[in-house]
């Protein structure tokens, strides 16, 4: 019988398990949608005891698709949503209220009082703006927002997590000795970590009110995390890899140097540029954040950038709009149209991420006529996501000094052809699918398995990836100038929407 790894791969709209052997394929996998949250506009969460139930679950679904046990699994990673918050009491592991997503723009007003005037504050010391996106000031809502919260905190008794805590500490054993840790790339997405030490700020943390007692334990991304718990069905298998889900993808990438990149097309599209050893601050709008870690040696450092729509973009056309019935329809629909007849969809739908930062920023569908039909909104909305990751590459280019001569793709979105030859006229670069498409969970899956001679090396992991295929630009210069200067007007229209008297 041949040996495995595990990867969680605990995602924003669901959780997966997958199994892969020696050469990096996969063998089985399970997979469970949670439900999406909507209290109120802007505010996204999820139920964190429902996640955990469907973790154990997909474990199950795996280890049954292939038909093997927990003595044929050598090691267990995880990866996950990264900014998206819980916070729950370590005594009798209850959340004190849902997870509050990544996409939740609830904490504005905290944001504002806490930059007073700055929102670059912090930027130095941890690579971010102050933003409603990362963790951080998301613990703080709850804190002054759930009854009770703030005293139990200051007791010692809540911690929290981002997703990947938040399995690991249940996997190990919840409220029997559960493992309270993350990895440096999850603890980089909380504007709590200084990137230089990887340590927790406590300066920072005063400003923000948080008891650091909530914290979890920094650890490299590769290595020993503690071991699943006799209820698991993976029972005294070791938990050696966590990753943050963007990480993770550059991770299953390869793309382990200085100077590589990917992109990834999922709710939102994140584009990370390997910076090496080298702690790189953007002057274009970018994050600095950790790339990995593995063992003792040194941290490899990452820019970012994090696009907020662009899958989500096209489940809001299915489930809000009733435009399609399933996310692959809608390439059809687009390929209905030559071009997208003149419309231009910004999907700012909580705001503007990298490269503008524009939180009072909201969605707008621009240059329509009596001409505009399904098939061009379709088609914008796909030109959406290509057109933002466009914008981003500039960024990347400026920064680094070194324009980008290809893009390593991956994610759900990667399977519709029509968006990635309009990607690759876009950006008059070659992008490029891998073999193994679900990078993110191989990513993770690499990480935990160099931490137990899985795998032996770097080297080796780099020699598994393969191309699948790759996409060269089509279009002319003249045509690809103008229709990205309409979409950048398109931009403008979407700024300055949100009043001050707006929750």
């Amino acid at each position: 019988m041949n040996d495995y790894v595990i990867a969680i791969d605990q995602g924003t709209t669901s959780t997966r398990a997958i199994l892969f052997d020696h050469a990096g394929s996969i063998v089985s996998s399970g997979q469970l949608e949670h439900e999406q949250i909507f209290p109120q506009a802007g505010w996204v969460e999820h139920d964190p005891m429902e996640i955990w139930n469907n973790t154990r679950e997909v474990i199950g679904q795996a280890l049954s698709k292939a038909n093997v046990t927990r003595h044929n699994v050598k090691a267990i990673g995880i990866t996950n949503q990264r900014e998206t918050a819980v916070v729950w009491n370590k005594n009798t592991g209850e959340p004190v209220y849902n997870a509050i997503v990544w996409q939740d723009t609830r904490t504005q007003k905290i944001v504002d009082r806490l930059a007073d005037g700055d929102t670059d504050r912090y930027k130095k010391q941890v690579g971010l703006p102050l933003a409603t996106y990362f963790s951080g000031t998301k613990i703080v809502w709850i804190l002054e927002n759930v009854e009770g919260a703030r005293e139990a905190a200051d007791a010692g008794d809540l911690i929290f997590g981002t997703t990947d805590s938040w399995v690991l500490w249940n996997l190990t054993g919840g409220v029997n000795g559960g493992v309270h840790a993350t990895d440096v790339t999850n603890a980089s997405r909380t504007m709590f970590m200084d990137l230089e030490t990887t340590t927790w700020n406590d300066d920072i943390l005063a400003d923000f009110g948080v008891p650091k007692s909530m914290l979890p334990e920094i650890k490299s991304s590769s290595g020993e995390f503690g071991v699943a718990a006799s209820e698991s069905l993976l029972r005294e298998t070791p938990i050696t890899g966590i990753l943050g889900d963007q990480q993770a993808a550059t991770f299953g990438q390869a793309a382990f140097d200085k100077g590589e990149a990917k992109n990834t097309y999922g709710t939102g599209n994140f584009l990370i540029f390997n910076t090496g050893e080298e702690i790189v601050h953007s002057e274009n709008g970018l994050l600095t954040t950790v790339g990995y870690k593995i063992g003792d040696e040194p941290v490899h450092y990452a820019l970012e950038g994090s696009i907020a729509v662009t899958g989500s973009l096209i489940q809001w056309l299915r489930d809000n709009l009733g435009l399609i019935k399933d996310a692959p329809a809608v390439e059809e629909l687009a390929k209905s149209v030559e071009d997208n007849g003149g419309a231009y969809f910004v999907p700012a739908f909580s705001g503007l991420f990298a490269p503008y930062w524009r939180p009072d920023a909201r969605g707008a569908l621009v240059g329509l006529t009596r001409y505009v039909n399904k098939g061009h909104i379709a088609r914008a909305a796909l030109e959406a996501t290509a057109f933002q990751t466009a914008e981003v590459v500039d960024a990347v280019n400026a920064d680094s000094g070194v324009d980008l001569t290809e893009l390593k793709v991956d994610g759900g979105m990667i399977a519709n052809d029509t968006l990635m030859q309009f990607q690759a006229d876009i950006l008059r670069v070659p992008v490029i699918r891998p073999v193994v498409a679900e990078t993110t969970a191989l990513g993770a899956a690499y990480a935990a398995g160099l931490a137990v001679g899985f795998w032996a090396s770097l080297d080796e992991l780099r020699q598994q990836w393969q191309e699948d295929q790759r996409w060269e630009p089509q279009m002319e210069q003249e045509a690809r100038d103008r229709t990205y200067r309409n979409w950048k007007k398109a931009v403008q229209k979407t700024l300055d929407w949100v009043d001050d008297d707006v929750e």
